[in-house]
């Protein structure tokens, strides 16, 4: 496999979120401001980078019987040392994450991965798949946060712009609230969802009608 295919895949074609349907949780409750997508999002692209590459390390050494229980602990200590970088150089996104960082040692996205490709693949792959994996699901979270934060607050950029309170685009009395609440995140990620199928789908359309031609 090479760098541009496993690009695609982490960014389209296999997108951990949009197509494997996995990490719904994080998905779902953090995308309330750009703060938080963006933090989320590096912060489970540095582990999944990390666990791939040690598990790829130790993929001939690890029995295959217990193979689950110590990725988790891989992942787990990689979780920690997050975890507590955040807690000491970044404390508001540490504060406003709150459970969900340590919650990403049960992510099925690193623990797929984990099991699925870098056990099997060698050190570089892992990291490539890793680094991809990870932008495909900062990718996600970043839309939806730029979505329901706009359509919620009417603001761009909370937590980062403007003092932390982001820029507002939209008065105060025009947002819809409710595209903050949980109902808002599974509307965004449908939508999202639903897009990019549509997108995807469009080739497989082209090819279709080119073959009836013939």
């Amino acid at each position: 496999m090479n760098v541009k295919q496993q690009l695609k895949e982490g960014l389209i074609t296999q997108n951990p979120v949009t197509v494997q349907l996995l990490g719904m949780c994080s998905v779902l409750a953090i995308t309330t401001t750009l703060f938080n997508g963006i933090g989320m999002g590096l912060s489970v692209l540095v582990i999944l980078t990390l666990s791939n590459i040690f598990i790829s390390l130790l993929r001939n050494i690890i029995p295959s019987k217990v193979r689950i229980a110590c990725y988790i602990v891989v992942i787990a200590g990689f979780v920690t040392m997050v975890d507590l970088f955040l807690k000491a150089f970044v404390p508001a996104l540490s504060e406003s994450l709150g459970l969900f960082i340590p919650l990403i040692v049960v992510n099925c996205i690193i623990l797929g991965r984990a099991e699925g490709f870098s056990s099997k693949n060698g050190v570089a792959a892992s990291a490539l798949d890793g680094v991809f994996q990870g932008l495909g699901y900062t990718m996600v979270l970043v839309i939806m946060c730029i979505i329901r934060e706009f359509l919620g607050n009417g603001t761009f950029g909370g937590g980062i712009l403007n003092g932390g309170e982001g820029v507002r685009i939209l008065p105060e009395n025009i947002p819809a609230l409710g595209m903050i609440l949980p109902v808002g995140g599974f509307l965004t990620l449908a939508c999202v969802i639903a897009a990019m199928q549509y997108f995807l789908s469009k080739p497989k359309k082209t090819e279709k009608k080119e073959e009836v031609a013939k």
